[in-house]
């Protein structure tokens, strides 16, 4: 039940042209102009209950659940108009949706994604687009707050949760953007990361007019065998206290140490990032305990756990089932994933979407768990379809990025989908570079932060600069619109105090001197 205009709304989209002429950019004239839109809106399945006038600095209250991550308020960045409305998507199932209308548009449209379990609408990416002149919109997935609960025996909320929200978003917000602003928009975009990457391969595949640019960061495509990669690290580790548990303390301070003594200076520097983790074979049985000392050292079991959660998955018939682990990576596992404790997202989808059983023990997850997920894949959520040349046709292009530091979906699995890409539709990467190219940012953790230069410009936190060489967003933009394609991305690190440009897919960055590994020309793509 996709929304669509109404004949007399498509009639208000014409009288909008003389609600904004060529000089009414005053505030006082958009806010007037905000202020009255509600009156204009007649969209089939659409309830709007506000269009409101927030001007920059205005700290906004949210409405969100109290699982979701973003703050409870907003400082909004530009002025701008708030539309907030309900979209019913079929008779079980709606959406929460907003459209931040800046005043300083560029006629650019953009929607954004979700993260997690999705029911939270991502304001500060709202904020962070609408800042640069896009016509924002978001949705929270068609539920409220960071649980499957919603999914138990409504196979519509899951079919939201999966494709329909972003899609049913961009009609929405594609006919609201010419309604008022009185002219379509010139370009269509989107940006999400994790889900929000999902997200976007997922209108890639199957949406492929959706958007011109999709800037798509660690995305959780193969999403079911994703979440019982994650899933089965409590089976793994046992509880705390276990003889198979290692504590976090090991794995911050001394596992992955013992990960950069062994592997930092492959990429010819030794600055405590890993620009290749796939050089890394890391043998942890240097920690191996001896001569009944205890400190700071771990027993051959935990040896075994480490081996274990490192390592990628297989099948019973010996097939790749998810990638391991990235080196590097470990020192926040051991912080959000190694802990002894139910990985939340993966205990929801299997609980509420899979089993359809509340009382479901993550404890017991295994391989008759995935076999059930993967065949019935709801909604088709995998995302793991490598058939993307209708996106070719259309001209569009996606940028993907991915951490190597990523703890909560390893950056192997973008490199698994990329080459998916390549082998399904017989092309090199030459070839994939006219309309698809994937960036790995060493020292960025899932999304942002992390220990190298991580801010691309992906998201309001990892914010270093507007221009197309400073900000990958503003990149996608330039290749959209101006054919200049991204060799490198460039980032910053937390502090400012250096960039490094990070190498196009399958390059990779190495040291070659001769000054500091803080100068960017100090490292060549390779």
């Amino acid at each position: 039940m996709i929304p669509r205009l109404s004949s007399s709304c498509i009639l208000l989209g014409a009288l909008a042209l003389l609600r904004f002429p060529a000089n009414a950019h005053a505030q006082d004239d958009f806010a007037s102009s905000c202020a009255s839109f509600i009156d204009l809106i007649q969209m089939d399945n659409v309830t709007t209950y506000a269009t409101e006038f927030i001007p920059a600095g205005t700290n906004i209250t949210l409405e969100q659940a109290p699982s979701c991550s973003d703050s409870p308020s907003q400082v909004v960045s530009t002025d701008l108009c708030r539309i907030r409305m309900n979209v019913t998507t079929s008779e079980r199932s709606e959406i929460r949706m907003e459209a931040w209308f800046p005043q300083n548009y560029t006629g650019r449209f953009l929607s954004t994604g979700n993260g997690g379990l999705g029911g939270c609408i991502q304001y500060s990416d709202l904020d962070y687009t609408s800042s640069l002149g896009f016509a924002t919109v978001g949705a929270n997935n068609g539920h409220e707050g960071q649980t499957g609960v919603y999914f138990l025996d409504n196979p519509e909320v899951i079919t939201d949760f999966a494709w329909r929200s972003v899609h049913t978003g961009v009609v929405v917000g594609k006919e609201l953007t010419e309604l008022f602003y009185g002219a379509p928009h010139n370009k269509s975009y989107y940006l999400g990361c994790s889900t929000g990457g999902r997200q976007g391969f997922k209108m890639v595949q199957d949406f492929p007019e959706d958007f011109d640019g999709v800037l798509a960061g660690a995305p959780a495509v193969a999403w079911n065998d994703l979440l019982y990669w994650s899933g089965s690290f409590l089976v793994t580790t046992g509880t705390e206290g276990s003889a198979t548990f290692v504590p976090t303390k090991m794995w911050t301070d001394i596992i992955h140490q013992e990960v950069i003594n062994q592997c930092d200076a492959l990429d010819g520097a030794t600055d405590g990032v890993l620009e290749n983790p796939d050089l890394c074979d890391f043998n942890p049985t240097p920690l191996i305990c001896s001569d009944g000392d205890t400190t700071d050292c771990l027993t051959e079991t935990q040896i075994e756990t480490v081996v274990k959660l490192l390592s990628a998955v297989y099948d019973e018939n010996g097939e790749l089932a998810y990638p391991r682990m990235q080196p590097g990576a470990e020192v926040l596992a051991g912080v959000r994933q190694f802990t002894g404790q139910p990985y939340l997202t993966s205990t929801e989808w299997w609980r509420y979407a899979i089993h359809n059983d509340s009382t479901w023990d993550p404890a017991t997850m295994g391989p008759a768990d995935r076999h059930a997920a993967v065949a019935q894949n709801p909604a088709g959520i995998a995302a793991f379809n490598g058939n993307v040349s209708a996106f070719q046709l259309a001209g569009g292009k996606v940028l993907h990025y991915h951490g190597l530091m990523d703890d909560l979906i390893t950056s192997d699995n973008s490199k698994r989908y990329y080459s998916l890409v390549q082998e399904t539709m017989g092309k090199e990467s030459a070839e994939l570079d006219d309309f698809y190219r994937f960036f790995p940012i060493s020292g960025m953790s899932h999304c942002s932060d992390g220990d190298g230069a991580y801010k691309i410009g992906n998201l309001q936190g990892g914010y270093a600069g507007a221009s197309p060489d400073e900000n990958v967003l503003m990149a996608l933009v330039q290749w959209v619109e101006k054919g200049v394609a991204p060799e490198v991305v460039r980032g910053a690190n937390a502090n400012e105090t250096y960039w490094r440009a990070h190498c196009k897919w399958p390059k990779t960055n190495k040291y070659v001197g001769p000054g500091s590994y803080e100068d960017e020309s100090a490292w060549q793509c390779a």
